[in-house]
């Protein structure tokens, strides 16, 4: 089976979990500075979604394209990303309704941390379908900066859970900038 029906599927899933988010941002209810204040937490929790999700996304896309066939690891590996990128409209919406409150910043960072295991588990399968040698594995190597991003997520799951949502949210948008770029470690290898 080739990548085509993969990348198309995970496309239409990604578009439908961003529309559903930008769906949870609500008008104000009045027409002042101080009413659209009101929505800022709401605001700021879907920016740092939105921007997650194009990461994911963008780089999805780069690690498609290193994928001559696919096989059913690969396919159940794709289906557990797209699962927990799914409960970000979720996640979302709790931490910016409760103001990044302790649970909902845990919850969304460990969110994200599955996320992460889910993406690293997706190129673990592509390589052992593909091989050793096979372009994702040279460009992946040690994949240091997947690995620190785990790291730095169980960082900041139980920052958030002590009383330091703040430092946690910063870890998350921390994270977000080491990946906004694409990953050129495959680009350069295409």
């Amino acid at each position: 089976m080739g990548r085509g029906r993969l990348e198309a599927f995970s496309d239409g899933v990604i578009a439908i979990i961003i529309t559903i988010m930008v769906l949870d941002l609500k008008v104000p209810s009045g027409a002042t500075w101080a009413d659209l204040s009101k929505l800022g937490p709401i605001f700021l929790s879907y920016v740092l979604s939105f921007v997650n999700i194009a990461i994911y996304w963008n780089n999805h896309h780069h690690l498609l394209h290193t994928v001559e066939r696919v096989n059913g690891g690969i396919l159940w590996a794709n289906i557990h990303l797209l699962f927990w990128l799914s409960l970000m409209p979720f996640t979302t919406g709790w931490m910016g309704e409760n103001h990044f409150a302790p649970l909902p910043v845990a919850i969304y960072s460990l969110d994200l941390l599955m996320c992460a295991i889910a993406y690293t588990t997706l190129q673990a399968q592509i390589i052992k379908l593909h091989g050793k040698d096979s372009l994702l594995a040279k460009a992946v190597g040690t994949d240091r900066k997947g690995k620190a991003s785990v790291l730095a997520y169980l960082i900041a799951i139980p920052l958030a859970l002590i009383g330091y949502s703040w430092v946690a949210g910063g870890i998350l948008i921390a994270i977000s900038l080491i990946w906004f770029v694409p990953d050129k470690r495959i680009e350069r290898n295409f």
